[in-house]
């Protein structure tokens, strides 16, 4: 049971750094492929502990990612909204 779980786990994960990779904003770093090639190379793990740590890095890589593109949009925001430089209003 402990082993399906972990297996779901790893697909829903797979999943959602697949969805967030999807608009990752530098074309050359290949995102994606770089993805692929981490989950293939980790699928052969049978110690717990070592799927737990390869989760966990997923999961930081999932929050890394969301935090880049958090931040690419509170960078566009100001630059739409803030002041023109040399203007006191």
């Amino acid at each position: 049971m402990a082993a399906a779980n972990t297996r779901l786990r790893a697909i829903k994960l797979y999943k959602e750094l697949h969805r967030l990779g999807r608009e990752y904003p530098d074309p050359g770093y290949n995102f994606l492929g770089k993805l692929r090639r981490g989950f293939e190379r980790n699928r052969n793990l049978t110690d717990p502990e070592e799927i737990e740590k390869a989760l966990a890095l997923g999961d930081y890589i999932k929050k890394e990612t969301l935090a880049l593109y958090s931040l690419r949009k509170y960078r566009y925001l100001k630059r739409t909204y803030s002041k023109p430089e040399g203007h006191d209003l």
